[in-house]
């Protein structure tokens, strides 16, 4: 039973590029018509709520399986039945979730050329590249930079660099002790996808351009700036091999038989992971102290999770241009 439940979810993975493809159309055109139609906006975005759920469920074999990370495997999970109960909820009436739509729509756009597309991709992952072998320099430390899809080690061995999607100039390749320890910066590693959600939660709701340009300016040079120190962090400590503590439970617990990937688990899967879910919080906080508004939308993913109303607007003594009505029908939505 549970080798057939594997075997879909694979198989629903092979799917998921064009299905994020085809969410991103139906969220793009829903906001679209919205502005003149917005019966029609609903079936189209509910129809882009049921894609989403789609699409996160093609995820959870990457995420869960493959990547085995616990953070963004619970999240995937999670995301099945929160996007279908916002399809839902969206259907009986709760326009408001409208805003939440348009700002799925935009981090669409920003988030998807730069996966989707070398001409984007390539320089943002060299570029972070670079600027993380600058910073692991500081500390007194001389990774060899690879380019391409093997790793020649210093006594002649070509070495494949494990799960090497495009054959950049992206991998660190440390030696402890003798042993060849290659980190790779992938696109998930450069930070555009937290900076994608910020850019969407800022984008979508209605206020005045200054108070979104005050907001981006504190989250995303701050997002970018921590996920550098983050890509020090963890090719660091695999690399030099800081982090190998209670290796056979975390070999464990990752399912792996190699000890040098102890370090790589701990420093990204368990404290990476787990640092990045309180800094998105700490920086929500800094972009509601400048927009305001960015409250609405939270509100809402708090009522999608809990079904209870929350007030953070007012509670927190600020003034986010609330609609006059509860259902969306007012300037922020």
């Amino acid at each position: 039973m549970l080798d057939a439940v594997l075997g879909a979810l694979a198989w629903v993975h092979q799917w998921s590029d064009p299905l994020a493809w085809v969410t991103l159309a139906a969220f793009v055109a829903g906001a679209a018509v919205d502005r003149f139609d917005r019966e029609r906006a609903r079936y189209l975005t509910v129809g882009a709520w049921v894609a989403f759920g789609v699409f996160w469920l093609s995820q959870i074999y990457h995420f869960v399986f493959v990547q085995k990370s616990i953070v963004e495997g619970i999240g995937t999970l999670l995301a099945v039945p929160l996007s279908l109960s916002v399809g839902l909820l969206l259907a009986r009436g709760r326009d408001s979730l409208f805003v939440l739509s348009r700002a799925v729509a935009i981090m669409g756009l920003v988030f998807l050329p730069f996966e989707a597309l070398a001409v984007f991709r390539r320089p943002l992952v060299e570029a972070v590249t670079d600027q993380t072998a600058f910073l692991i320099s500081l500390l007194g430390i001389e990774p060899t930079v690879v380019e391409g899809m093997t790793y020649t080690t210093p006594d002649g061995h070509a070495v494949p660099i494990n799960d090497k999607t495009y054959p950049y100039e992206s991998t660190f390749a440390f030696t402890p002790d003798g042993h060849p320890v290659l980190y790779t910066i992938k696109i998930a590693c450069t930070g555009v996808g937290s900076m994608a959600i910020f850019a969407g939660l800022i984008g979508a709701v209605r206020a005045p351009l200054s108070g979104k340009l005050r907001a981006l300016a504190v989250s995303l040079p701050v997002i970018y700036a921590l996920n550098l120190v983050r890509n020090v962090f963890i090719s660091v400590s695999f690399g030099k091999q800081y982090l190998h503590v209670f290796p056979e439970t975390v070999m464990g617990l990752f399912a792996t038989d190699d000890p040098y990937m102890v370090s790589y688990f701990v420093a990204d899967r368990i404290l990476a992971q787990s640092l990045s879910v309180v800094a998105l919080i700490g920086i929500t906080w800094l972009v509601v102290r400048e927009l305001p508004a960015v409250l609405l939308i939270v509100e809402d993913v708090l009522y999608v999770v809990t079904r209870t109303e929350y007030d953070l607007v007012d509670s927190l003594g600020l003034d986010a241009g609330r609609p006059v009505r509860a259902d969306g029908e007012g300037p922020d939505a």
